[in-house]
């Protein structure tokens, strides 16, 4: 293996080194700072994400939910259930002649699978990721469609119904 060494003069060299710190500070000073709010804001947690997938061929779909549950056990993502439910048949009867022969006509049907996965219990970072995961990997003649159940803080606007004290007698009592 052939090498080849340069040599720079010790002028250009600090030329460069000056160059590259000013381009440095440069940088360092177009990125904005985090302020504290970002630091403290909290992640979102999801009760249940619901994974829709359908397609037209059901070993497809078996073997896109294997790799989906098993990526999902490898991040330590609690599937809690996986089902199949009813195909769908779509039917389409149409001529076998554009113009005559009324008769003739032929069938054509289409079936749509379905699969749903149900994940419980996840951090929105966690389900970001494990989301971009499987959607990248999807397969083709695949569509998937997502379904996120947050849990969310009550408002504050909505407070607790406050109790009538025992002791007051009301207007009826007294009559």
């Amino acid at each position: 293996m052939l090498s080849r060494v340069i040599s720079i003069p010790r002028r250009q060299v600090r030329g460069l080194v000056s160059a590259v710190h000013s381009s440095c500070q440069v940088f360092a000073d177009a990125i904005p700072e985090v302020s504290e709010t970002k630091k403290l804001e909290m992640d979102k947690l999801y009760k249940t994400i619901e994974l829709e997938v359908r397609g037209h061929d059901p070993a497809v779909l078996k073997s896109y939910k294997w790799f989906a549950s098993e990526a999902a056990r490898k991040l330590d993502i609690l599937v809690s259930k996986t089902w199949e439910p009813p195909k769908v048949y779509d039917r389409r009867t149409l001529l076998k002649s554009v113009h005559i022969y009324k008769k003739h006509r032929v069938q054509y049907e289409m079936r749509t699978y379905f699969t749903v996965i149900q994940l419980k219990y996840m951090t929105g970072s966690t389900a970001d990721t494990y989301l971009e995961y499987i959607q990248r990997n999807l397969p083709e003649g695949v569509a998937m469609k997502v379904t996120k159940h947050a849990i969310e803080k009550v408002p504050d606007h909505i407070q607790a119904p406050t109790a009538r004290p025992a002791t007051e007698e009301s207007e009826t009592d007294k009559t």
